[in-house]
């Protein structure tokens, strides 16, 4: 007889960020700031730009998107966490791992392919301005959003159904507070092999977006070293900066938690998964708004607008 897979008929076990139950009761109280911020931040974001006119334009298309795609991403883990230490339990199916994992790779590639997104439309909007609006055209900008999609379900797929191939004979304990990839690898009792080389296949995917936001940004920069106004250098420089923050909270955990190899991953690093996955799509909204004048005067007209509305 062949080896048995065990996978369908096993739960698996969340270890948690730590494992100390005393530093899992902090998280606990973390996530359970974080969350709300997160839905009610975002939710704002994308509010304030479909309810104001003038930020109907490519920029605010792509960050409402941003928004949206953080409210799912958190959505994925942070619950099943609350719950699971709100009712003492630590235990996930194979089918909701399964589906977790799914998530959180479609909607990290997504999240980036957004991101580049956005760092090309400022790149032609300080290099070739005068055809901005041809270039950035509505149509254009849906299809960039659409390939988003598209290209991180794709990259999600056959890591998902790899995984769901492998046998997972013996110890259940997911090094995380939620199913990743990289933990569930070290736990099967299969040749993961060639699930490996697919990982790195996949960071390779995952890689294609953050090239594309250096060479636009070099772009960006040859372009405004150019300029001899030292009021257009500000103003391109902080109409760039909120980007440029938010790429490197995200790219700097996700390369310090992915691009290393399988065999370094230990319990401690899912530490740095809480950055990437809870605190930077908290972060996102307060970084556009802050640094925007645009979006904190579209957010000052929402909140006067539902003040004024009748109860």
């Amino acid at each position: 007889m062949g080896e048995e897979n065990h996978s369908a008929t096993t739960d698996f076990i969340l270890l948690g960020v730590t494992g100390q139950q005393e530093q899992e009761d902090i998280f606990f109280i973390l996530f359970l700031l974080i969350y709300p911020i997160t839905l009610v931040g975002n939710m704002l974001i994308i509010l304030a730009i479909l309810s104001d006119v003038r930020l109907h334009n490519p920029m605010y298309f792509f960050l409402a998107n941003l928004s949206l795609v953080d409210i799912f991403f958190s959505s994925v883990t942070i619950p099943k966490t609350l719950a699971n230490h709100f009712l003492g339990r630590k235990e996930i199916s194979f089918g909701g791992c399964l589906a977790q994992m799914y998530f959180m790779i479609a909607l990290g590639n997504t999240d980036s392919y957004i991101l580049a997104a956005m760092a090309i439309d400022r790149a032609v909007a300080i290099s070739r301005p005068l055809h901005y609006t041809m270039i950035m055209r509505p149509r254009s900008c849906v299809l960039m959003v659409l390939v988003s999609w598209v290209v991180g379900n794709a990259n999600a797929l056959p890591h998902t159904v790899l995984t769901a191939g492998l046998s997972f004979c013996g110890n259940k304990e997911v090094a995380n507070f939620y199913c990743d990839i990289t933990p569930l690898l070290k736990l099967s009792c299969s040749d993961i092999h060639f699930n490996v080389k697919m990982m790195y296949l996949g960071v390779g995917v995952f890689s294609v977006p953050l090239l594309c936001i250096i060479i636009s940004y070099v772009r960006v920069f040859a372009t405004v070293l150019r300029v001899p106004s030292t009021k257009g250098i500000l103003k391109a420089f902080s109409t760039c900066g909120s980007h440029l923050t938010v790429v490197s909270l995200y790219y700097g955990t996700v390369m310090g938690m992915y691009f290393r190899p399988l065999t370094s991953y230990s319990l401690k690093d899912a530490v740095i998964t809480v950055m990437y996955m809870a605190v930077t799509p908290m972060l996102n909204p307060f970084i556009y708004s802050l640094r925007n004048r645009d979006m904190k005067a579209a957010l000052g007209k929402l909140f006067s607008r539902s003040s004024l509305s009748p109860p």
